[in-house]
C-alpha cells in the first residue's frame, strides 16, 4: 500500500503500526544525490516514462556516466530499474484498485496490454489477469481482452 501511496494515485491514511514513507537514499540504501535525483524523475514519471538520455540530461551526466553509476550501486542499468519501478507500480495498482487491467497499464507507461502483459509475465511468471483473478480485491473479476 505505501508503494502505490508513494506513486500518488492511491492514497491511505497511515496508522500507528504503519512506517513512515522512507527517504530514496534510505530505501535503495545508497547516497548518492545523483542517484537519488533520477530514482525521484523516475518515480515521478510512471506514467508517462522519460529515456535514459533524457534522464541523465536532467541531471547533468552523459547517459554512458549514468549507466554506470546504476551498475555501481544498483546492479542493473537504469531502463531495467525503471521497469520493475513500473511493475511494482502495477502489480500494486492490481492488488489493490478495481482499475481494469488496461488502465493499470497506461498508469504504468505501456504503450499497449500486450506489451504489459508480456512484461509483467517475464517479471512476476504469471501474468496480470491471473494476479487479478487470485490475489486481486474481494470480488474482482480478472479482465479478458478480446484483440
Amino acid at each position: 500500500a505505501n508503494t502505490v501511496a508513494d506513486q500518488l494515485i492511491y492514497s491511505t491514511i497511515r496508522t500507528d503500526q504503519d512506517t513512515q514513507r522512507l527517504s530514496i537514499p534510505t530505501r535503495i540504501g545508497v547516497r548518492h544525490p545523483k542517484l537519488s535525483q533520477v530514482i525521484q524523475m523516475m518515480e515521478g514519471n510512471i506514467e508517462d516514462p522519460m529515456s535514459p538520455a533524457d534522464l541523465a540530461e536532467e541531471v547533468g551526466m552523459s547517459t554512458r556516466q549514468l549507466e554506470r553509476l546504476f551498475r555501481r550501486y544498483l546492479n542493473r542499468s537504469p531502463k531495467r530499474y525503471y521497469m520493475e519501478l513500473r511493475l511494482q507500480k502495477a502489480r500494486n495498482l492490481l492488488m489493490q484498485t478495481d482499475m481494469s487491467v488496461i488502465n493499470v497499464a497506461l498508469a504504468c507507461g505501456f504503450a499497449s496490454p500486450s506489451h504489459f502483459s508480456k512484461c509483467y509475465r517475464s517479471h512476476y511468471s504469471t501474468t496480470p489477469y491471473r494476479e487479478r483473478g487470485t490475489q486481486g480485491m474481494p470480488g474482482a473479476v480478472p479482465v479478458r481482452l478480446s484483440i
